[in-house]
């Protein structure tokens, strides 16, 4: 996907029994989990009770350089976040990890998800005084714990009671003087796994185990749906009151957000990604001369379908990969040639050639419609588009920037007319049963809402722009 839809962030976590440079592992893990977001970054270091912290906009390297690392000093945990802004303006505020500096001692807490009760809740807390600094869910869910804070000692206990208020999706990374505390949704909308660092007997958790791979660091397993893991001197302790069902993962971090070479429920997420090109054939079969993926998303699932058509494959683009995350494009020409800039197609794979194209979404239409055009220019005789997940006919309410119906032109065009609408001779989806088969050993189910407009939970009759536009005109995203 080169101009679709983002997924707001990545978090990260580290627990070591010795004062150590954790600020360097954390720089990695994000680094490792940057195309989870790349609006904002941040890291918070832990020496014994003292916090610091630094956060900014931008990518990763952007924001860190040793000096600024080496300025975070040293300690025995840290945790960091990654965050893209889906909706409205980004600020520093918005950025993660957030800190609190409390009565009851300090937090930082880092978040991934959305909450379809954050607005009710900030209402809520403001009646009783509080103020807040930022637009994201985040700062409720620190009010939420800080609240319960008060009314007991234990951080664990607090945010066990807190997380009861909570309805939505969040994979939560907290730290208090003494534990790092992972936990998730009961539906665990959201990835998170816990890993070790065997050299010094360290533990790690993170969205995605590629960051894992990063740092030397042994992955151990996912943190259960409605799991909450406390890590101090005592080692690892599970806390399970409130896994009380299976959950649905969104089907979406295997089709794109997660990274290939992530394991997620068990699952490979790039034999997912294969899964879903053999499926792809198998519900909508073409004659064809090559098969090609829209890099990087769609290149998997490219080679799953040519291994299960037989037809060959090819490398259809070459990707401008120093494209920075402030591309400007000033006019609208430069926008509508904004593909051209990112993608250039090698026309000896597509010249006279009946090509089959795989992608893993369309959201507005406009991208692939651009890239269509290339291939055609390019000489391809026929382009036959594939995507690796059903048509979008309704909005995300757990962390995923379809905010409206509006802009899905499923809602507005049946497929023959989006396939016309993008010049391709023909148009394939995978079907729900499809999308929700791709991780089948998977010890969980999915939510399909985006797909189906059914969803794991009661959600609001629509998706506000902005929570809470009404207050600061802001954008609220996390």
């Amino acid at each position: 996907m080169l101009n679709g839809l983002h997924e707001e962030c990545g978090v990260f976590g580290i627990y070591s029994p010795n004062t150590i440079d954790v600020a360097t592992p954390t720089y990695f893990a994000l680094y490792a989990l940057q195309h989870r977001g790349q609006e904002s970054c941040g890291i918070v270091v832990n020496d014994r009770g003292l916090l610091s912290s630094y956060k900014d906009l931008g990518l990763v390297h952007e924001v860190f350089n040793h000096n600024r690392l080496e300025n975070l000093g040293k300690g025995n945990m840290a945790i960091g976040h990654v965050r893209y802004s889906t909706t409205g303006n980004s600020n520093r505020e918005n950025a993660q990890p957030l800190v609190v500096r409390h009565i009851k001692g300090p937090m930082a807490i880092a978040h991934n998800g959305n909450l379809v009760n954050a607005r009710e809740l900030r209402e809520e807390y403001e009646n009783k005084g509080a103020i807040f600094h930022s637009t994201n869910d985040t700062e409720v869910i620190s009010y939420a714990i800080t609240e319960e804070r008060l009314k007991t000692g234990s951080i664990e206990d607090a945010v066990q009671n807190a997380i009861t208020k909570l309805k939505g999706a969040f994979s939560l990374v907290i730290m208090s003087p003494t534990k790092l505390i992972a936990v998730r949704d009961s539906e665990g909308f959201r990835p998170l796994c816990l890993g070790k660092l065997d050299d010094d007997g360290s533990y790690v958790v993170a969205s995605e185990s590629c960051a894992f791979d990063s740092i030397g660091a042994t992955f151990i397993r996912d943190i259960k749906a409605g799991e909450m893991l406390v890590i101090d001197k005592n080692g690892v302790r599970s806390i399970t009151n409130n896994c009380t069902k299976k959950g649905h993962m969104c089907v979406f971090e295997y089709v794109y957000f997660a990274r290939p070479d992530s394991v997620i429920e068990g699952v490979s997420v790039h034999k997912a990604r294969l899964r879903a090109g053999e499926l792809l054939w198998k519900e909508h079969p073409v004659d064809a001369d090559v098969v090609i993926g829209v890099p990087d998303s769609g290149l998997d699932c490219a080679l799953g379908f040519s291994k299960a058509s037989k037809i060959p494959y090819g490398v259809g683009f070459i990707k401008n990969r120093y494209i920075g995350r402030t591309f400007i494009q000033p006019s609208q020409a430069q926008r509508t040639n904004s593909v051209r800039i990112k993608l250039n197609v090698i026309k000896d794979t597509v010249k006279d050639k009946r090509v089959v194209l795989i992608d893993d979404s369309i959201v507005r239409g406009t991208t692939c419609r651009h890239i269509v055009e290339l291939l055609r220019e390019a000489g391809a005789k026929e382009v036959h588009m594939m995507i690796s997940c059903p048509p979008f006919i309704a909005p995300c309410f757990f962390g995923v920037d379809i905010d409206s119906k509006d802009r899905l032109i499923a809602c507005q065009m049946s497929i023959p007319e989006i396939a016309k609408h993008i010049g391709a001779d023909s148009l394939g989806y995978l079907s729900v049963d499809g999308v929700k088969s791709l991780a089948s050993e998977a010890d969980c189910d999915f939510c399909v809402g985006c797909f189906t407009n059914k969803y794991p939970i009661d959600v609001p009759s629509e998706m506000p722009k902005d929570k809470f536009e009404f207050r600061i005109g802001e954008s609220s995203n996390n």
